[in-house]
């Protein structure tokens, strides 16, 4: 075998070899089960009313933003004492256990939330852009209580470009 030969065999190997550590660095199947961890960050401006008043204890929750991109639709809302995981798009509520939620400092880590034998009926959904928010409206029909959500909109700073 002449030298230039071995050098291209060579250089096919290294090629492929970066190309399967990229594939295992970057493939969520390979990642485990790190991959369906979503993590939780509490949203700054955001309103919770229930049948139009403000309950004593409440927050809400979006994906990170290393996780919107594949979680963005859902929400995450404390009312009292119970977390209530809701999907916009799907329009759909989901009940959460606190055995769900791992704290990790001002966020939560769960796993994906979206099974059927979470889901707690809900009726008359409503998404509006009202402005400089995203209200999202529905009745959850166990707690017998309209839920309405406001969400703030990233500024659009696409203009300072």
């Amino acid at each position: 075998m002449d030298r230039i030969s071995l050098l291209r065999r060579s250089r096919g190997a290294v090629v492929s070899a970066a190309l399967l550590a990229f594939f295992f660095a970057h493939c969520p199947m390979a990642q485990g089960a790190e991959s369906d961890k979503i993590r939780w960050e509490a949203v700054d401006g955001a309103q919770v009313k229930i049948d139009e008043k403000v309950p004593l204890n409440w927050n809400v929750y979006q994906p990170s933003k290393k996780d919107r991109k594949k979680y963005g639709m859902l929400v995450l809302v404390l009312l009292g004492r119970r977390y209530i995981a809701f999907d916009t798009k799907a329009k759909l509520a989901y009940e959460v256990k606190l055995d769900d939620l791992q704290k990790d400092g001002d966020s939560f880590e769960t796993g994906d939330l979206r099974e059927t034998e979470r889901q707690i009926p809900s009726i008359d959904w409503s998404l509006r852009d009202v402005g400089p928010e995203e209200l999202i409206q529905f009745t959850l029909q166990d707690y017998g209580r309209r839920i309405s959500v406001s969400l703030p909109h990233p500024p659009d700073l696409r203009a300072f470009y």
